[in-house]
């Protein structure tokens, strides 16, 4: 644990000329929210100890506090080389809930607000030779309904679909090197009809911009431009097309050059449209067999232990015949995205919009800034296939969402990306989307399969519980993104377990409920996808295939054999 998660934090956009600052940092608790009016952005010591980037709530931190923390400060040091300090120094932070204070010794370096978007301060001017101080102040109150906070839980305990909460530090913190010329952030668009990609790059100061593609380490395509700064493109003509699909996650190596600046980074080339009814990935209809990932670890709360156990749940899914995962509630780190990109993994990204009053408008601020960093720092994974910035708008303490909030975070997701489809809300009340999803927990696969039935022959539209406040417009995609949730506890009592419905009395149950539900969906020529509810447990919500402990249930094999069946509406 001197360095737990060493690995490189996003391996699409990696210099060689990196520091991770993971480990022990210096910690203390502000329960009075005092520390900086007593000035601890100039203390050098502080109380605790804490393994970052684990949040104090985890065991994984060495502290596993679980109590409402309403701030908390982090010190360490690090030392900088004459040599660095002719260029940029950035200090990049993965990810800090909620509302976030930098200080290099003893100077205030940035300040941001959000506690799942990556952030990075340039703090050239603030550091010298030598030893230098990091001071980190982070404020965190779940139940102010003015920040978006998804599951975590806004009561002392657990309850219900709602968990152990997260603050602070809970993703990489690193620093990066850079010459004084160098690329800031790049887009990648491709066009597989064309055979190339066009890239978009944010450069500073002049210089060549230079990329060079390989497929499985042979160059397969080249271009450069010359700038002055700020925006720049490239036509990157491929001499090899290799698609990027479900399952096979062909990736491209790119290497780019601005100056004396070098980045290594990848692509994958696929195409995404809608078409009537049907979802297509390259131009074949594609069922998506997705399952619920709410990205949590019993010993690390929302931040993975390991590289590998990112890289493991994916797999997880796989065996059990699904193809993809809806990553609810939270926003996931770029190296799991990489991971997805490399497995051919689809995603759905989220945001975690539970916890935001989306009835005030107060909820502009805290949502829409935010949101659009998150597009904009995972615009470039192939594996993202749709945007879905909001779950289940429910009525808060009886006053209904604002329409034109989720209206305008649709219109800025296609803005900032008029490349993937974006769902407003999944669920409930759709506004304006691309998609009409449906969350459908019924229990009974005789009942669930009659709502569905006219609408599969075609004879009428399915039964919407929800059809006073959103309205199905005629041959719009549909999907259902939530259905499932058996309860199935294997280490405790049935009744004492969170899921939906009534769980199952035995195995042979569980399966025969499992597999009817899921072949009406597989059956209906007019869903593209599911969403099964869902991949682990998570605390006292016992409904996943496998335990918290990534432990089967039962033997995936028979998921599999049930997920993989021919969907209807797919070629």
């Amino acid at each position: 644990m001197n360095c737990p998660r060493p690995e490189h934090p996003n391996p699409q956009f990696e210099r060689k000329d990196w520091v991770n600052l993971n480990g022990i940092w210096d910690f203390e608790f502000d329960f009075s929210d005092s520390g900086l009016e007593r000035d601890f952005a100039s203390r050098t010591e502080l109380d605790q100890k804490i393994v970052v980037p684990f949040c104090p709530e985890s065991r994984l931190s060495g502290i596993g506090f679980r109590d409402f923390i309403p701030a908390v400060w982090y010190h360490r040091t690090f030392s900088v080389e004459k040599e660095k300090l002719d260029g940029c120094i950035w200090l990049h932070f993965g990810a800090v809930d909620y509302e976030c204070r930098v200080f290099v010794n003893g100077r205030e370096a940035g300040r941001h607000q959000g506690g799942y978007a990556s952030f990075a301060l340039q703090i050239s001017d603030l550091v010298h030779e030598g030893e230098n101080h990091l001071t980190v102040f982070a404020r965190d109150d779940t139940r102010s309904l003015l920040q978006p906070s998804g599951k975590q839980s806004d009561r002392h305990a657990s309850y219900g679909c709602f968990y152990t909460r997260t603050t602070g530090i809970w993703q990489t913190v690193w620093l990066e090197f850079t010459p004084s010329a160098c690329l800031r952030q790049v887009r990648y668009y491709p066009d597989i009809a064309q055979k190339k990609l066009v890239i978009q790059a944010e450069v500073q100061g002049s210089g060549t911009l230079s990329a060079v593609a390989a497929y499985q380490g042979n160059e397969c395509g080249r271009a450069e431009a010359f700038s002055h700064g700020g925006s720049v493109f490239l036509s990157l003509e491929l001499s090899e097309l290799h698609l990027w699909e479900p399952g096979a996650g062909r990736l491209y190596d790119l290497t780019l050059t601005y100056g004396e600046d070098q980045v290594s980074s990848y692509f994958g080339m696929r195409d995404l449209r809608l078409d009537g009814f049907r979802f297509l990935i390259n131009g074949k209809s594609v069922f998506q067999r997705l399952v619920l990932d709410q990205g949590f670890y019993p010993d690390g709360i929302y931040t993975a232990p390991r590289d590998e156990a990112l890289r493991r749940d994916i797999e997880l899914a796989m065996e059990a015949g699904f193809n993809g995962a809806r990553l609810h509630q939270k926003v996931f780190e770029p190296r799991f995205l990489y991971h997805c990109d490399r497995m051919g993994y689809l995603v759905w990204g989220e945001m975690a919009s539970w916890g935001l009053d989306i009835s005030s408008s107060a909820s502009y601020a805290a949502f829409l800034p935010e949101w659009a960093q998150v597009v904009q720092r995972d615009f470039n994974h192939p594996a993202i296939i749709g945007w879905c910035p909001f779950n289940e708008t429910w009525d808060v303490q009886g006053r209904r969402q604002l329409d034109e909030l989720i209206a305008h975070t649709w219109q800025l997701t296609r803005t900032l990306d008029p490349t993937r489809p974006c769902i407003d809300t999944s669920g409930n009340y759709h506004v304006q989307t691309d998609i009409f999803d449906l969350h459908d927990y019924q229990q009974d696969p005789e009942v669930f399969a009659a709502s569905y039935r006219d609408f599969a022959n075609g004879t009428g539209p399915f039964a919407d519980p929800y059809a006073d406040r959103q309205h199905y417009r005629e041959s719009m995609p549909v999907m259902i993104s939530e259905y499932g949730g058996i309860r199935w506890s294997v280490h405790d009592d049935n009744r004492q377990a969170w899921g939906y419905g009534e769980a199952p009395k035995t195995e042979a149950e569980f399966i025969a409920r499992y597999t009817a539900l899921t072949e009406t969906l597989l059956s209906n020529p007019r869903f593209f996808g599911f969403c099964y509810t869902q991949l682990t447990d998570v605390e006292q919500e016992q409904n996943g295939l496998y335990t918290d402990q990534r432990e089967a249930k039962m033997d995936p094999a028979i998921f599999r054999a049930v997920n993989s069946q021919k969907a209807a509406i797919e070629d």
